[in-house]
């Protein structure tokens, strides 16, 4: 349900009918916006009498929301949230790309990395230590080692690290270390992570799942906020068709369904999308057209003997002149990059 306030709304009209509501037992999601101040109620509200909550003076309307998901709701907070990433805001009208090798593989390697798509205008290392693979036998992963090493190369760059969490047991590990926790779309449905990392207040990069629809992809992120960490992104990287050609079908339509239906960021991996490298650069165009607010994009500096992934990864060069490509698509939609 959201309770939209009148202009002449005084903060005491608020916190009394805030109070009413919590001592029912709803939860209250506040939203101050420049053209609107609403309350979001969380909760069964069938037994809540609309008419009677418009008795409240600095009441102006009440209206039922029929989407599950309640604070990932674009209702619930009208205007589009940013979330900051140890200084590096994700949401807005600057496109960020996180860049980095699918794998950390030598402290050397990612280090070489994040010097060179900094240089290109990358304004996030992406790089995995824990790696989620289909079969057993393929490579896993530095692990606590690849944390290390991504650390190292923060330290070298700057960049804000990104990697992915694989279970909650290394949640307390991650928080002190990693700038934004990836859950991984083999991960997206696992609740019981995802309500861990809904009482951590670092940003989440959330994945969609391999054959989630978009509903079931914002009900996830639903668990994280509904634990208290609003800071979630969702993050497209396509979904499983009956097409072989490609690794997964980029959902670019999901863009703009997801920025009606929600109020959170939306980042577009192109790279895991189509599993082909030269793919990459046309359907990172594309994102940054349909309005995607930021880009995760493979590079690696030797991807013929990367370790893994290296068929969908850009050299640095290739990155370098993507880059500058997209700064002029992003111009033309009204955007930074």
């Amino acid at each position: 349900m959201i309770i939209v306030f009148k202009p002449t709304a005084t903060v005491e009209d608020k916190t009394r009918l805030k109070a009413q509501l919590e001592a029912r037992g709803y939860q209250i999601h506040a939203s101050e916006g420049v053209n609107a101040s609403l309350f979001g109620v969380v909760g069964d509200t069938s037994a809540l009498d609309m008419n009677l909550l418009l008795v409240n003076e600095g009441v102006e309307k009440v209206m039922r929301v029929q989407e599950p998901f309640k604070r990932a709701n674009r209702a619930f907070h009208p205007e589009d949230s940013i979330v900051n990433v140890a200084g590096v805001p994700i949401g807005g009208k600057k496109i960020q790309v996180i860049a980095g090798p699918c794998s950390v593989e030598s402290i050397e390697q990612i280090t070489a990395v994040a010097q060179d798509v900094k240089a290109s205008g990358a304004t996030l290392l992406r790089g995995g230590a824990f790696k989620p693979r289909t079969s057993p036998y393929s490579f896993q992963g530095l692990k606590e080692l690849g944390l290390d090493y991504l650390k190292a190369a923060r330290e070298a760059t700057g960049l804000p690290i990104v990697t992915e969490i694989m279970s909650a047991d290394k949640i307390e590990r991650f928080v002190e270390d990693v700038d934004l926790i990836q859950v991984g779309a083999r991960n997206m449905q696992n609740f019981e992570l995802l309500k861990e990392l809904g009482k951590t207040n670092k940003p989440i990069l959330l994945k969609r799942g391999l054959s989630a629809t978009i509903e079931e992809w914002i009900m996830s992120a639903e668990y994280i906020m509904a634990g208290g960490n609003d800071n979630v992104i969702l993050c497209e990287r396509g979904i499983r068709t009956f097409e072989h050609y490609t690794r997964n079908t980029l959902d670019l339509s999901a863009i703009p369904a997801v920025k009606k239906l929600s109020h959170l960021p939306v980042v577009v991996d192109p790279s895991h999308a189509a599993g082909l490298w030269w793919m990459v650069e046309p359907l990172a165009k594309a994102a940054v057209a349909v309005g995607a607010d930021g880009l995760l994009i493979e590079v690696h500096n030797n991807p013929e003997c990367a370790l893994c992934d290296g068929a969908q990864s850009l050299k640095p060069a290739r990155f370098e002149k993507l880059m500058g490509e997209l700064k002029g698509i992003a111009q033309i939609v009204g955007r930074e990059l």
